[in-house]
C-alpha cells in the first residue's frame, strides 16, 4: 500500500526533484499531505479526489497519507497534483507501481480530470534529464516546450485516465512536434513586427550610440523633449541585436515558461522588457512570496526598457545597481537564497525637466529649483552604471526629408562583425562581450596608443570620470575600435566615448 512517484518543484528558476510518496492504512478516512507545500497544494486534496471519481477510478478508503520529499523544500503551485493522483492510483492497486517509477509527471489537475497548463515544464524537463528520468508526461499546451530538451521522451496527456493508460503501456502518446529550429529575426517579435533603423530620420548621434550599444552590450539613457524619438529608437536596437544562441535561447525560454507567459516552443527574439514606471522593486528585479523572477530577469539576454525613468521610484531604481553589476540577483527569504540570472541591457529615456522643454527654444516655463528636483530624482549610482547618455534632439526638417542613414539588416551585420572580435579576443574568459569586462579583461585587452592615454588621464584628472567612470570610457572607447576593426584604440574613439558619457546640463542650457 505504499507507491512513489516523481516530481519536480522549481526553486527559483532551477528545478529540484520531488517524491511522492503515498500510503494508505486502514481506519477512519483521512487525507492529508505533508512536505511543506503551501496553501495550493494542501487545497489539491479535494482537486484529485474529484479527479480520480470523474476519471473513472475508484478513490480509496482508509488514511491516506502523501509526503513530498525532500520535507526541507517548500513547494508551491498545483503542479504537483497529476504525480500524487497517479502515485495514489499506483498505492491502490489500480497502477503499476514499477511502471510508475520511469515516469515524471507534472502537472496541475482540473476537479474533471483534465490535465492543465502548468508554467515551467521546459525547466522540469531539465531536470528530468539531471536525474536520468527517462520519460516525463506534462500537459499537451506545454509538450513542445519540454520536447527542446535532448534525452527525455515527453509524452503529452490532455487527463488523469490518458496518463493512466500511457503509463501501464495501455496507450501510446501522441507524438510531439519539433520545434523550428530557425525563427524570426532577432528582436522582432519582442520589440514590434515589421520595425526597422530605416525608419529613423535625421538622430546621427543617437544612431550611433544604439549600434555601440547592440556592439558591446553597454548601457544606454537617452535624454530629450516630448516626441523627439527616444521610445521609438529604443525599441528599434533590438532589431540589430545578434540572435540568440540556443544555449541563450533555452535560458530565456525557462525564465519565461516559469513566469507563465510563454508555453509555445523555444523564444529565438530577444526580450524587450518595458515596465510601467509605477512597478515595485520586487517586480522590477525580483521577489515577492514565493519569490518570481521580476522584469529585470524577464528580459535576460535582451532589453530592459524604461521610459520615463524620472518617475520611477528611487527604490525601485536603486534595486538595479547590483543586477547591472554582477548579472545576477539573489534574494533571500528567510533560510532561503534564491538567485535569478539578471543579465540585460539597461536603456532608459528621460525628458530633461518636469515640463520635458529644457533646452528647446524658450519653451521650458520650470524654475531652476524644479529642474534640480527634477535631477535629484535619477539615482546618482546608477546613472554612473550607464555607459552611453545620448541627447536626442528634433530633427530638422530637412533631415526628416532625407534618405535613411541605415537599416536593421546594415546595423546588425556591422553589430556581428564587433561581436565576432570581441569573441576572438576574449575566447576563455568568464566574458563574451565588451560590456562585461571586468578591471583586470580591460588591462589585458584594451590597448591605448599615446594620444589615447594622455587624453584619458586628462579627464580622469579634470574629475570627469569617477574610477567606474574610466574603467566604462575604456570598455567603450574599445568596442568603437571594434565596430571600426582596429585593434588599437585611438584618441578618436577615447574623445568619442568621452562625449558618449556625458550629456547636457537642462539646467545650464535653460538660464543660457
Amino acid at each position: 500500500m505504499l507507491a512513489r512517484a516523481r516530481t519536480f518543484a522549481i526553486d527559483g528558476v532551477e528545478p529540484r526533484q520531488v517524491w511522492v510518496e503515498v500510503d494508505i492504512r486502514s481506519g477512519l478516512p483521512a487525507f492529508s499531505i505533508v512536505g511543506l507545500g503551501d496553501t495550493a497544494v494542501r487545497e489539491s486534496r479535494e482537486r484529485i479526489r474529484a479527479a480520480i471519481l470523474n476519471s473513472g477510478f475508484r478513490f480509496p478508503d482508509g488514511r491516506i497519507t502523501a509526503n513530498l520529499a525532500p520535507a526541507s523544500l517548500r513547494k508551491a503551485g498545483p503542479g504537483f497534483d497529476a504525480a500524487l493522483a497517479l502515485a495514489l492510483l499506483a498505492a491502490s492497486g489500480q497502477l503499476s507501481a514499477d511502471r510508475l517509477g520511469c515516469f515524471a509527471v507534472f502537472g496541475e489537475l482540473s476537479l474533471g480530470g483534465e490535465l492543465r497548463d502548468s508554467p515551467g515544464a521546459l525547466a522540469v524537463a531539465e531536470g528530468a534529464r539531471r536525474f536520468g528520468v527517462p520519460r516525463l508526461i506534462v500537459p499537451p499546451s506545454r509538450a513542445r516546450e519540454a520536447s527542446l530538451v535532448d534525452g527525455v521522451e515527453v509524452a503529452p496527456a490532455d487527463g488523469l485516465a490518458c496518463a493512466a493508460a500511457i503509463i501501464s503501456g495501455e496507450r501510446a502518446p501522441a507524438p510531439v512536434p519539433r520545434p523550428a529550429a530557425n525563427g524570426p529575426a532577432a528582436g522582432v517579435g519582442a520589440a514590434g513586427a515589421g520595425i526597422d533603423l530605416a525608419d529613423v530620420r535625421g538622430h546621427a548621434i543617437p544612431l550611433l550610440a544604439l549600434q555601440i550599444a547592440a556592439a558591446g552590450g553597454h548601457n544606454l539613457l537617452m535624454q530629450g523633449a516630448p516626441g523627439t524619438g527616444k521610445t521609438m529608437l529604443a525599441r528599434r536596437l533590438a532589431t540589430i541585436l545578434p540572435q540568440l544562441t540556443r544555449a541563450e535561447a533555452l535560458e530565456v525560454t525557462r525564465i519565461h515558461s516559469i513566469a507563465g507567459l510563454h508555453a509555445d516552443g523555444l523564444m529565438t527574439a530577444r526580450p524587450f522588457r518595458a515596465p510601467h514606471h509605477t512597478i515595485s522593486p520586487a517586480g522590477l528585479a525580483g521577489g515577492g512570496s514565493p519569490p518570481r523572477p521580476g522584469e529585470a530577469s524577464l528580459a535576460h539576454h535582451g532589453i530592459l526598457f524604461l521610459d520615463e525613468l524620472s518617475e520611477f521610484q528611487r527604490s525601485s531604481l536603486d534595486a538595479l545597481r547590483q543586477p547591472l553589476e554582477d548579472g545576477h540577483v539573489t534574494i533571500v527569504r528567510g533560510q532561503r537564497a534564491l538567485r535569478f540570472p539578471t543579465g540585460f541591457q539597461l536603456v532608459a529615456a528621460t525628458n530633461p525637466c518636469p515640463c520635458g522643454f529644457a533646452g528647446v527654444d524658450d519653451r521650458c516655463g520650470c524654475a531652476e529649483s524644479d529642474l534640480r528636483r527634477h535631477q535629484r530624482r535619477l539615482s546618482g549610482p546608477l546613472l554612473d552604471r550607464i555607459d552611453l547618455l545620448v541627447d536626442v534632439r528634433r530633427p530638422s526638417a530637412q533631415e526628416l526629408r532625407a534618405p535613411p542613414q541605415t537599416s536593421s539588416a546594415r546595423a546588425r551585420e556591422l553589430v556581428e562583425e564587433a561581436r565576432e572580435r570581441q569573441r576572438r579576443r576574449l575566447r576563455g574568459t568568464a566574458a563574451g562581450r565588451n560590456g562585461e569586462l571586468d578591471a583586470g579583461l580591460v588591462r589585458r585587452t584594451v590597448r591605448l596608443d599615446a594620444d589615447a592615454e594622455e587624453q584619458l588621464s586628462r579627464a580622469y584628472a579634470c574629475g570627469l570620470l569617477s574610477p567606474r567612470g574610466r574603467h566604462r570610457t575604456l570598455r567603450v572607447a574599445r568596442t568603437i575600435a571594434d565596430l571600426a576593426g582596429r585593434e588599437r584604440v585611438s584618441r578618436d574613439d577615447v574623445m568619442l566615448a568621452l562625449s558618449l558619457r556625458h550629456r547636457a546640463d537642462p539646467g545650464r542650457e535653460a538660464a543660457a
